[in-house]
């Protein structure tokens, strides 16, 4: 029986217009190929949709989804996880005396061959889409058994002075062979706080006793107390990855481990200290496949985010955002500069170090060992021709400085500082020895933030706040009667009660008066007092709309805006 051919299923299924067909089927005439995926780069149909006419086509089953329970984890680990990636397959399970198999490709007939010779069974194949099959890949390969907790378990019987330097990393952790008890206890723990969303993972020693414990969503947890005496095998593994020095043990260092791990690029800054009992280590995050974040999702207010929109398309003055490490300072920045990032603007950023690559903007980092500073790459920037400049913190005077200069001389300049609060920022810049005169008109808007965790939708539980709870907040007498929420926790956050974080924010715009009041020396306090007259809203009212919209609670707010409690 004759097949029927792709493009005419494409066709019928999916509203392929014959004019379309006759262009892709003139460019096979041409350069050959196959005509779905000539008609995918056309983007008339989609990769997917090839795939379903082609399922038709072979009258073998299409999978849009598979479930991570449709799988037998028994039959996919025969098969290497490399080949799977590569091949874009997986075995699902056994029925009827044949396994079935998942795959991308069902005209790669040899790869099915190869595939009956390792599951030593026939097959019966199912078309399924290249993403859910590598997603799947990822999360069946997660090796249950090979949790940080359990490789703990038989770290006692193991030499742990021998720990191979030698090795090459593999290309995916999930991919290592090396049975090695401190190497397997290091990439789960890797493995594990990608997993559980950590930002950090903390490796610290005590007297009696070793702790390794996550920041996640801000918090910090226990996760781990392997034996004490496999401290120093643990640190010169995660020394060795990092390209460390493993035997100065008496100064701080810092590393970098570039990994993939469960098929996300994962970068990895290190940092090492001596103290009094052995070296303290803290391994920072970065998922590279995080995609960055808009001005929209950041948690703006509209009325907020419609400011800051008018903010960053000045053509110069200092945009400066304030607030502790790790309050999401750069993401902010970020979001701004993708927003404002186009053709016919040259940005350049100096960074320390550089989180995110941003397509179409030059970034610098930051080099101390050849005396690269962010003053110094400021001043080579400003030869560069810049419209933008984001400068990733000013920590000093020379560097203040040079960007107030910037902003005077037609550049829009975005950095950062470490204050409390927006009116800090001006008192800040004054104390660093920057003339007012030089600040009230340089400085056009100065953004104070915090991070609070996002309560879980899953557990979340309404109650009716207390006086005194709504008396802290602030909250209005029209919002008296409105239901909050508190945290409980539940496996989807686990236990928690919190998943993800979102921002507060302060917004203080310089108009006139304001900048009157920098120019005459005036304390930050009645700055801020006279900008929240004017209708700026504080961090912790901005909190406040944010506990009543039900996307954190009080007692978020309260812990990072503790400051401003009187």
């Amino acid at each position: 029986m004759r097949r029927k051919p792709i493009g005419e299923i494409l066709r019928e299924k999916f509203f392929l217009t014959p004019e379309q067909l006759e262009e892709g089927l003139k460019i096979q005439k041409e350069k050959g190929g196959r005509i779905g995926e000539i008609l995918v780069r056309l983007k008339f149909v989609k990769m997917d949709q090839v795939l379903e006419s082609l399922a038709v086509q072979m009258s073998i089953p299409f999978l849009p989804e598979i479930h991570i329970s449709d799988i037998d984890p028994a039959l996919a680990v025969r098969i290497p996880l490399g080949f799977a990636k590569k091949n874009g397959l997986l075995p699902l399970k056994s029925e009827g005396g044949k396994v079935w198999v998942a795959t991308s490709n069902p005209l790669n007939v040899t790869t099915l061959d190869d595939i009956r010779l390792l599951l030593q069974s026939p097959i019966q194949v199912a078309v399924a889409p290249g993403k859910t099959i590598l997603d799947r890949i990822n999360e069946v390969y997660d090796r249950p058994s090979d949790t940080a907790e359990q490789v703990v378990e038989d770290l006692s019987g193991e030499r742990l002075d021998l720990v191979a330097s030698s090795l090459e990393e593999p290309v995916d952790l999930l991919e290592a062979t090396d049975e090695a008890p401190i190497i397997r206890l290091v990439n789960s723990l890797l493995f594990q706080g990608v997993k559980d969303r950590a930002s950090d993972i903390h490796v610290e020693p005590f007297e009696r006793d070793l702790l390794i414990r996550f920041r996640i969503d801000g918090v910090l947890y226990n996760i781990l107390s392997p034996p004490k005496h496999a401290q120093a095998s643990i640190v010169s593994r995660i020394k060795i990855m990092a390209g460390m020095n493993i035997a100065e043990k008496r100064l701080p260092q810092d590393g970098r481990i570039g990994v993939r791990i469960a098929g996300k690029e994962v970068d990895i800054r290190v940092s090492a200290i001596p103290t009094a009992h052995g070296e303290r280590v803290v391994m920072r995050l970065l998922d590279k496949s995080n995609l960055l974040l808009n001005l929209g999702e950041i948690g703006l207010s509209s009325s907020d985010l419609g400011l800051l929109e008018q903010i960053i398309q000045l053509t110069h003055g200092i945009l400066l955002v304030t607030g502790p490490t790790g309050s999401g300072k750069t993401t902010t920045l970020y979001a701004a500069l993708s927003k404002i990032n186009s053709p016919d603007k040259n940005i350049i950023t100096v960074e320390d170090p550089i989180e995110y690559q941003l397509k179409g903007i030059g970034q610098m980092q930051v080099n101390s060992k050849i005396q690269l500073t962010f003053a110094s790459g400021l001043r080579s920037i400003l030869r560069q021709d810049p419209d933008v400049i984001m400068v990733g913190e000013i920590r000093d005077s020379e560097t203040a400085e040079i960007a107030i200069h910037a902003s005077l001389t037609g550049h829009l300049v975005f950095s950062t500082l470490h204050t409390n609060d927006s009116s800090g920022a001006i008192t800040r810049l004054i104390d660093m020895g920057i003339e007012p005169f030089l600040v009230s008109s340089s400085v056009v808007a100065i953004i104070a933030q915090r991070l609070v965790r996002i309560i879980c939708f899953h557990c979340r539980q309404p109650y009716l706040p207390s006086e005194e709870e709504k008396q802290k907040l602030g909250i209005l007498t029209g919002d008296s009667k409105k239901n909050i929420y508190r945290a409980v926790g539940c496996e989807k956050c686990m236990n928690t009660g919190y998943h993800g974080r979102i921002g507060i924010y302060e917004i203080m715009r310089l108009d006139d008066e304001i900048r009157n009041l920098v120019l005459s020396c005036t304390d930050s306090s009645t700055i801020k007092q006279r900008a929240i007259q004017k209708g700026m809203r504080t961090l912790r009212e901005d909190g406040a709309r944010k506990v009543l919209e039900g996307l954190t609670t009080t007692e978020e707010v309260l812990r990072v805006t503790q400051q401003e409690i009187r």
